[in-house]
């Protein structure tokens, strides 16, 4: 056979390190799976949505040796890629799409399945070009593969079918990708005026995320000298949460109060590698300081007195020698004593009499935490599973925690499993998911069965899209399409070939998830958990105390004063 463009591509991402590629198979796509089946090097991962294909991909390329690539095939088979191209852009994961598309041919003749690609993926992508000749490869290879790993997100290669077949000549070069790593910091005269504003700063409080990675010691060492504490947004949990004696939580709306009002109560705050979106938890009178290592991001969420474009890591190590004023480290005990009394106050909340149904998802999340491996990979849903991870996944610093925090999609959970799974198959890959999350791509289940992914995947079942629940009551709604009418779930696992365990009694919770992490195979862990648990954000507003008040209201005049009883069963008599 004469070598074609559809084996250049594949040779290609071999030669970068590739060893996957998720998605479906289309006619469009046919070229490119021949080349995969001859190539026997590079491992096709048929998945049952596309959508779940990108979502893995994401989570194979943070977890795995390279960037992981997914395809859809022309028309709606690459739409479906777009939500979850878009979580892997927001989040900064490189990933590189190919977009099958329709005989070159036939574009713009409103040809079946027409659609144009390279302008879909525009906004979900810094890099999303078209291939029509044997000359633009393998070149383009190389160009959309720097474009996702020097810029950290998506790149899409759009393929038309018959164009993929096509002969071409042209040999892959032994360097497909030319991975940097710059040395990214302030100049010295930036530096020496931040050192200014914290050298003179009485009450300093630092607002660290993911862009900490790879900078725990370098953070330790800062806190130390300037006597502060660390708020931690959620991307940044499980980089900096362990072995952190600054650490005073979590802030905004799945936060901890000692958090928000450290924040609050500072007159310099540090932002350090976040991009935390919600203006509401800045303070107002603060001198707030930013290094980012994305200039365009500085002052996007607050207006700020200096910022800086810098990795954090070294950013840090080159300011530490111009820090001179000795700090006292009132406000930092202040407010590490109150973390530790919120932590004393959540614990308390993780618990489970038996009888005592529906189970309360903090005592689930806290077991499942306390029984997982050291090493564990933790995927969340959106919404509550969410919510529960943040406050009771404990984080070491071998452990993962992965989630749409950036986008906040649905159903995100189990597919960013399947991903870090593969990416990983002796390591232990938890999948905490919502009821809501999980039916909306069940399935693929079916595709840990196929794959033999050893995901255990916990689903918070309540009937319900609970956060969206606590957000009507909130706002002084009544509850409405929020219920849904689950069959049992375990069931719906066994039947699809897979262990399924159902748990209603806290008196079985603990022998169940020890079971589930034992069994060698996937395993779904159905758990019955109250719809009604409240989950208060760190500020309680004027507005929501009031929409509180009104659905109680409203509850009461509509019939539904049992809501009122459940509720508070449930959140004043543990």
């Amino acid at each position: 056979m004469k070598q074609t463009i559809a084996d250049l591509l594949i040779e290609s991402l071999l030669q970068a390190g590739v060893k996957r590629i998720y998605g479906i198979v289309g006619d469009s796509l046919n070229a490119v799976l021949d080349s995969i089946r001859r190539s026997e090097k590079i491992e096709w991962i048929g998945v049952r949505h596309e959508e779940v294909a990108a979502f893995a991909a994401g989570s194979d390329s943070l977890l795995g040796e390279s960037i992981a690539v997914c395809a859809g095939s022309s028309g709606p088979g690459n739409l479906h890629l777009i939500n979850g191209l878009y979580d892997c852009h927001r989040s900064r994961i490189p990933v590189l799409a190919i977009a099958a598309h329709i005989p070159s041919n036939e574009i713009g003749s409103e040809y079946f399945q027409q659609t144009h690609p390279e302008q879909l993926f525009k906004e979900c992508s810094h890099f999303s070009e078209i291939i029509t000749r044997p000359e633009q490869m393998p070149r383009l290879v190389t160009i959309a593969l720097q474009h996702a790993i020097s810029k950290q997100g998506v790149s899409v290669l759009v393929l038309p079918g018959d164009v993929a077949a096509l002969p071409d000549e042209e040999s892959v070069p032994e360097q497909v990708i030319h991975v940097t790593q710059p040395v990214i910091r302030p100049s010295d005269t930036e530096l020496k005026k931040l050192a200014e504003y914290l050298n003179n700063g009485k009450k300093i409080t630092l607002l660290c995320g993911a862009g900490c990675e790879g900078a725990h010691e370098q953070l330790m060492q800062l806190c130390d000298k300037l006597k502060s504490p660390m708020v931690i947004a959620l991307r940044g949990k499980e980089h900096l949460e362990y072995d952190n004696p600054y650490s005073v939580g979590l802030t905004g709306l799945i936060g901890y109060s000692s958090g928000f009002h450290a924040m609050m109560d500072c007159d310099v705050l540090l932002m350090l590698g976040t991009d935390f979106p919600y203006r509401q938890f800045f303070p107002k009178k603060a001198a707030i300081l930013q290094v980012d290592i994305r200039p365009e991001h500085l002052g996007r969420r607050a207006a700020l007195t200096l910022g800086l474009c810098g990795d954090v890591k070294y950013t840090v190590e080159a300011l530490l020698p111009y820090l001179t004023e000795q700090h006292d480290s009132h406000h930092l005990d202040k407010f590490v004593s109150h973390y530790q009394d919120v932590r004393q106050d959540l614990d308390k909340l993780a618990i489970g009499k038996p009888g005592h149904t529906p189970i309360h998802p903090q005592y689930l999340t806290k077991i499942v935490s306390d029984l997982a491996d050291e090493d564990a990979v933790f995927t969340c849903d959106v919404g509550t599973p969410t919510l529960w991870a943040a406050r009771y996944l404990e984080m070491n610093g071998k452990r993962r925690l992965l989630g749409s925090f950036n986008h906040g999609t649905m159903a995100n959970a189990m597919p960013q499993a399947i991903g870090a799974q593969c990416a990983s198959l002796e390591r232990q890959v938890i999948a905490l998911s919502g009821d809501g999350g999980l039916s909306m791509l069940m399935g693929d289940l079916l595709t840990l069965r196929q794959h033999k992914l050893p995901v255990k995947i916990i689903v918070f079942n309540n009937s319900s899209l609970s956060f969206v629940e606590l957000e009507m009551k909130a706002a002084g709604y009544l509850e409405t399409g929020t219920g849904l009418e689950n069959p049992n779930l375990a069931s719906v696992a066994q039947a699809m070939g897979i262990e399924g365990i159902r748990v209603e009694d806290p008196a079985d919770l603990e022998d169940s998830i020890r079971q589930a992490f034992q069994h060698k195979g996937p395993v779904l862990l159905d758990v019955l958990v109250n719809r009604q648990e409240l989950a208060l954000p760190p500020k309680i507003k004027f507005e929501q105390a009031n929409g509180f008040t009104l659905w109680m209201l409203k509850a009461v005049l509509n019939g539904n004063g049992n809501k009122l009883v459940e509720l508070a069963k449930t959140n004043l008599f543990r």
